[in-house]
């Protein structure tokens, strides 16, 4: 799949327009002040308050701009223009002075030149990356020595399922790309847009791993029978912002979060 990143970067251009108007990223609600970021994250960030965080696959830049709002200087990244030149118009309109990058992850040492106290991702991120041995390289790249991690992600097990979650379709491992035509979008079921996406799955030991191997330390790893969001099909909410898929109940875990710290190689 060597033309994935301009294929998966027309979906995702595809999606900005449909996503700025959605409920889902509720806009006018976030310019007059109300985050975008859970419990979950929050919880593992702890205080951001002058700390400089770098924000991978920021999509168009809500969490960079509530992360800026708790005092951090941030910098946001994508591989979507459309979607970081949304990112800098809500950013100026929410009057913040959060940086955006348009890049894929994988080439952003050769346009960014900085080392940050948090490095930040977070809810449908790795899936569209092949290596997470490269990602993960450019995680420990760009942290300071003793540096955070801070990750929250949609659990593996929920990507081996088919959309209406009746089989077991996909495999677990990251066995070869999952190339599809998907109708729609997960913040809008019914927007008129049909995009090609190329993604892969990978395991948490895939995730783990690399990590590790990276010189990042896993400090805290979490497990969560419930999703932020309701971006999958048929899912009901049971708490107020917490969703579940309805025949699974709080069988299987729907989202993990990794807090991590970069080794510190000084005596």
């Amino acid at each position: 799949m060597e033309n994935y990143l301009e294929i998966n970067k027309n979906s995702w251009n595809a999606k900005v327009e449909p996503h700025l108007k959605s409920d889902f990223y509720f806009v006018d609600e976030f310019l007059k002040g109300r985050t975008s970021l859970n419990s979950i994250e929050l919880e593992l960030l702890g205080e951001v308050k002058d700390k400089t965080i770098l924000h991978l696959q920021c999509h168009f830049g809500q969490d960079s701009i509530s992360l800026s709002r708790m005092g951090a200087k941030v910098t946001g990244i994508d591989l979507s223009d459309k979607a970081i030149e949304a990112a800098k118009d809500l950013a100026q309109k929410a009057g913040k002075n959060t940086e955006f990058i348009c890049t894929d992850l994988y080439n952003l040492p050769n346009v960014l030149d900085q080392k940050f106290d948090i490095v930040f991702t977070s809810y449908g991120t790795i899936g569209w990356l092949p290596d997470l041995g490269k990602w993960a390289k450019i995680i420990n790249h760009f942290l300071k020595d003793g540096g955070k991690f801070i990750m929250a992600e949609f659990h593996p097990v929920v990507w081996m399922f088919d959309d209406d979650f009746k089989e077991v379709k996909y495999n677990y491992f990251n066995e070869k790309p999952i190339v599809e035509t998907y109708e729609g979008t997960y913040a809008d079921q019914s927007a008129d847009i049909i995009q090609d996406n190329v993604m892969w799955n990978h395991s948490l030991a895939d995730v783990l791993q690399n990590l590790i191997q990276n010189d990042i330390k896993i400090e805290n790893f979490k497990e969560y029978d419930w999703s932020p969001y309701p971006c999958f099909k048929h899912v009901e909410e049971f708490e107020k912002g917490k969703w579940r898929i309805p025949q699974f109940g709080n069988k299987i875990p729907l989202v993990f979060a990794i807090e991590a710290q970069k080794k510190s190689h000084r005596n």
